[in-house]
């Protein structure tokens, strides 16, 4: 984008720049020092000492943190914990929106700098609104759980991967778009089958999801879900997941732990359209009438150790 565009849109979104970063770090009463690493911690890149980039915006904001961190006892390590994963989310929210406008824009013929300025001002508000929303649910949603096992060392959860096959394969073969096309079928998927199910999507990547539910019934139903829908959609190749039970620990958004580890190993290791679970998962649904279990030889995997796990497949019919 030319800096014409994109000043007029900085002005518009934060109002008019006439600050340096020292200079909006010292209206608001913030530690220069501790300013650059909350700049830092949020991803975005060093600036100038000269340059007059900045708002009142910017000073608010860090009136705003020093308030935070002086009147409600906030941690500054914890609030540069926080900032980080906020600074990953949003950005991924930015680039998808400017992403989605450039494509609408290239469809209607009109993909200037302007004319995706223009776009993005007019849509700011009503997102900055939505965004707000969405977060304040999660938050909530966050907090029901946490109610559940409030420690974050003690966790005792059920995590999955799920990864399309050959898709590596694929992605030599195919066009960007069509590519782009495939991931965004398979995350709609996994948005449709996993949170109805009462799990959590931790993360999508590339052509993998992992997500995390308390209970083990749960992850089978929703791994199963997975390799149906995919079998059935056309424009999917098949699914492999592996599931395993245990203590993770959440940090920064993110799970991890032995038990993380050993259900990324079972998913390399499940053949196409199945679900591999580990031994705990499996002794967990060998009662439930819902499903089909079959134990495999064990098996050693570098790094974890000796291992039993399970074919999954859902009951058949009487």
């Amino acid at each position: 984008m030319d800096l014409d565009a994109w000043s007029s849109l900085r002005a518009a979104l934060l109002g008019k720049a006439t600050l340096t970063f020292a200079e909006a770090a010292r209206e608001a009463g913030f530690e220069a020092t501790k300013a650059r690493r909350l700049w830092r911690a949020l991803g975005f890149p060093p600036v100038d000492d000269d340059d007059r980039g900045f708002t009142q915006s910017d000073v608010g904001i860090l009136r705003g943190v020093r308030a935070a961190l002086e009147l409600q006892s906030v941690n500054f390590d914890d609030l540069i914990q926080v900032t980080r994963v906020v600074g990953q989310s949003v950005a991924r929210i930015a680039d998808a929106q400017v992403t989605a406008s450039a494509e609408r824009l290239r469809t209607e013929r009109d993909p200037t700098p302007s004319a995706l300025a223009a776009r993005i001002e007019a849509l700011a508000p009503g997102l900055e609104l939505f965004v707000t929303y969405v977060w304040r649910r999660h938050l909530l949603a966050a907090l029901r759980h946490w109610s559940v096992s409030p420690s974050p060392s003690d966790r005792i959860v059920t995590v999955g991967f799920a990864d399309l096959v050959g898709f590596t394969a694929m992605s030599r073969a195919l066009e960007p778009r069509e590519l782009a096309r495939m991931v965004d079928r398979f995350e709609s998927l996994a948005y449709e089958h996993i949170p109805e199910r009462g799990g959590r999507i931790v993360k999508m990547i590339g052509d993998e999801v992992m997500f995390a539910v308390e209970d083990a019934a749960f992850a089978a139903d929703i791994a199963i879900a997975l390799v149906e829908a995919c079998a059935r959609a056309d424009d999917l190749p098949d699914v492999r997941i592996g599931l395993a039970s245990g203590p993770t620990l959440a940090w920064e958004g993110d799970l991890y732990g032995p038990t993380v580890n050993l259900a990324s190993r079972l998913v390399t290791l499940a053949r196409a359209a199945t679900v591999l679970v580990s031994e705990e998962v499996g002794e967990r649904l060998q009662a439930d009438p819902r499903f089909e279990l079959r134990h495999l030889r064990p098996i050693n995997l570098q790094g974890i150790g000796r291992v039993r796990c399970w074919v999954l497949r859902r009951a058949r019919l009487p």
